[in-house]
């Protein structure tokens, strides 16, 4: 969210910065709620103190100027009732407004709100040359690792079901992950609920403008929401609370299950693991001093493609355009993975910077050792997905006689190296 004394000085020039993520600025309305605010605030603050001016004469006023006085009294306290009203009515419409508000893109993205705007950062590996290629749901069904038909008799379309080695795969894969962040990279692991708060959803700014892509529970009217990402709750971890600025960095990592309503048609994406309801990813979070965001962001992708060059599949990293952005991001790349059956890279993580931009809605504050105040800053990334993960694996290690060779890096965790019909 945003600081709406920022949003009004020219020289953020977020109406520029927010156009081109295709966002209007009402800065007229930003400037009416403020100062029908600050002036709600004035006048209760100064009805109230004259209140209490008022209330210590009447002690020492002689009989006949006391009922005055006490008259006057009550007239303000009723201007303070009042006033507290307006201010109310203001901050939450004001608030309202706030959190539909995206974050300002950074200037050094490119223009544009397309995939084709994107632009390259650099590619890694070799892309496998193979002949007649595959997709990733017939490879699975041949070799009896993938069964959708199943999947959808139990939940419907755009779910999936992973049996005998294809489980044991997807196993191998969040072990392998969460092994390398925790022993090589320095996160620490947390096991967090599922199920999250309408405000802790709203911290991270999935809501309130994305409610209609979230699963959403509701028992004995008690409101949970299915989480479409760790990112959600191990970022609302440090939820109103005040961190210490030189203990940061904070590295958190979870593996948990992911639910998003996927709403639309995607073409092939709706076959397969590619696009699913419900999926399993590895997170990353990282909670920084704003002034190391940017470097923070390069770490948390190196720490991405880390997993990538271990499992030697080819790849490429993107920075996205300005109008491609997610709602909270200011900063973001993408690693695309390399996909023989549609001869294209495609988006396997997107690792963004938020800036303050999460932390000031979910109030994550920091203070240094001098004592000044401020927000956190907020990044995350996949790392990586289960699903898109496997994907990639079955494509890319697909060979002539139909069998999948396992990455080495698996090997220690499936015990075996390849899969065959």
């Amino acid at each position: 969210m945003h600081d709406p004394r920022v949003l009004l000085d020219p020289a953020t020039d977020a109406v520029r910065k927010l156009a081109r993520r295709g966002y209007s600025l009402d800065l007229e309305r930003v400037e009416k709620l403020l100062h029908g605010r600050n002036s709600a605030i004035q006048k209760g603050d100064e009805s109230r103190a004259e209140a209490n001016r008022l209330q210590k004469s009447v002690k020492g006023a002689s009989p006949e100027e006391r009922p005055a006085l006490v008259e006057k009294a009550r007239e303000l306290k009723a201007t303070v009732t009042l006033a507290e009203e307006e201010h109310r009515t203001f901050d939450e419409e004001l608030t309202e407004y706030l959190l539909e508000i995206p974050n300002l893109p950074a200037d050094e993205l490119p223009d544009g709100a397309t995939d084709d705007d994107a632009e390259l950062v650099r590619t890694w590996g070799e892309v496998p040359a193979v002949e007649n290629p595959v997709d990733h749901v017939d490879l699975g069904e041949k070799l009896g690792i993938l069964d959708l038909g199943r999947a959808t008799k139990l939940s419907g379309p755009r779910f999936a079901v992973l049996k005998g080695r294809g489980a044991a795969l997807e196993r191998a894969l969040a072990r392998y992950f969460l092994d390398a962040h925790t022993e090589r990279h320095g996160y620490t692991e947390w096991s967090v609920p599922a199920l999250v708060t309408r405000p802790t959803m709203t911290g991270t700014g999935q809501l309130p403008k994305f409610e209609q892509d979230l699963f959403r529970t509701e028992v004995a009217d008690r409101e949970l929401f299915l989480i479409p990402t760790a990112e959600v709750p191990l970022t609302n971890l440090h939820a109103k609370e005040t961190l210490a600025l030189e203990e940061l960095p904070l590295a958190y990592t979870a593996q948990t299950p992911c639910f998003r309503s996927e709403a639309g048609s995607y073409g092939k994406d709706t076959r397969g693991l590619i696009r699913v309801h419900e999926f399993s990813k590895v997170e990353l979070v990282r909670i920084v001093d704003p002034a190391q965001s940017r470097a923070e962001l390069e770490v948390l992708v190196g720490h991405a493609e880390a997993l990538m060059q271990g499992l030697g599949l080819a790849y490429r990293i993107v920075r996205l355009a300005a109008g491609d952005i997610g709602f909270s991001a200011e900063y973001t790349y993408d690693i695309e993975v390399w996909l023989p059956s549609q001869g294209r890279y495609r988006e396997i993580s997107s690792i963004s910077d938020f800036g303050t931009f999460q932390a000031r809605r979910a109030g994550i504050r920091t203070k240094a050792k001098d004592g000044a105040r401020g927000f956190a800053a907020t990044l995350n990334g996949s790392g990586l997905p289960i699903g898109r993960t496997l994907v990639a694996i079955l494509e890319q290690g697909q060979q002539p006689d139909g069998s999948v060779k396992i990455p080495d890096a698996l090997v220690p965790y499936t015990g075996w190296d390849s899969l065959t019909p």
